[in-house]
Parts: C-alpha cells; structure tokens; sequence
C-alpha cells in the first residue's frame, strides 16, 4: 500500500501562524486526530482518535529519530487505514529515541483486525522519511497542499 493510498490534502498541515501552531506534544497528537478524523469511514470523533494515539504514545514514544514521529493506533471498525501529516517549522519534545526535537509527525490509524496491514503501512512511511533531503524539503512547505504536493511527487518517484 503506497502512502497516498491512506494520505490525502485535507490530511496534511503545517503547524504556523496560517494552520495553528503546536508547541507541544498533546498539542500535536490532537491536531493529528483532528485531521484524521476528517471524511473517516465509519465517522469518528477526534477525541476517540486522540485516545488512541495518546495511549500508543503513553506506552514508548513514536519518535523514530531525526526529527520524525510516526504516532499509530488501531479502532474497532475503520473500514481502512487512515494517513495525516503534521509539519512542524518550529520543532518539538516528542521524547524521541534520539532525544531530538519533532519536526515531522506522520499518523496512522487502521482497523484492529489489520495488523499485519498496519505494520506494512507503517513500513512504507518508515521509507518515505528516511531521505535527508526529501524531510528537508517537506519541512520547508509553506501550507498543507503544498506539502501534500512534495509527498506525491516523492511518492511518484518510486521506491
């Protein structure tokens, strides 16, 4: 499943003075919720969504390292898996295992009967971040549609 599969523009935000600023970690595990939750099968509330990541996040830190968080959770009857992305120009404490700041937050959510689907998913955002340059340019986005713009094309590229 490539990641424009589960991701779309309404999905995708910058974190400024135009989108909302997040300052801290609650702050952006909310956001995240809040864009996850927009045009989800079945509708669920944000705060259900919120939930979730908060207690994935309550067991070890999504924060993978050089500056990316990949916040994930499971819900009972999602039709499918379910993308946002949160960019941060002024990065935050996430408590990454690298104890870096978090400028790059990307969210899954997926049914619970999908594991296996989940990790594949949460596999193929692992490859998307793991470019230097391409984290460089998304993080220089100036609003959500262009970031989902420099995801597609990256997307488009191939493995």
């Amino acid at each position: 499943m490539g990641v424009l599969e589960i991701l779309s523009a309404d999905h995708v935000s910058v974190a400024n003075e135009a989108e909302g600023v997040v300052r801290s970690k609650s702050d952006a595990l909310r956001r995240l919720a809040e864009l996850l939750a927009r045009g989800m099968a079945p509708p669920t509330p944000a705060s259900e969504i919120e939930r979730v990541l908060v207690e994935r996040e309550n067991l070890q830190s999504t924060g993978v390292g050089g500056g990316v968080a990949i916040p994930h959770g499971a819900l009972e009857g999602l039709d499918r898996h379910v993308g946002a992305v949160l960019l941060c120009p002024h990065p935050i404490d996430f408590d990454a295992i690298d104890r870096a700041p978090v400028g790059i937050l990307f969210a899954v959510v997926g049914p619970k009967r999908a594991a296996g689907e989940h990790l594949k998913t949460l596999a193929r955002v692992s490859r998307l971040l793991r470019d230097d340059e391409f984290r460089k340019r998304l993080l220089l986005a100036p609003s959500g549609g262009d970031a989902f713009a420099i995801i597609a094309a990256e997307e488009g590229r191939g493995p």
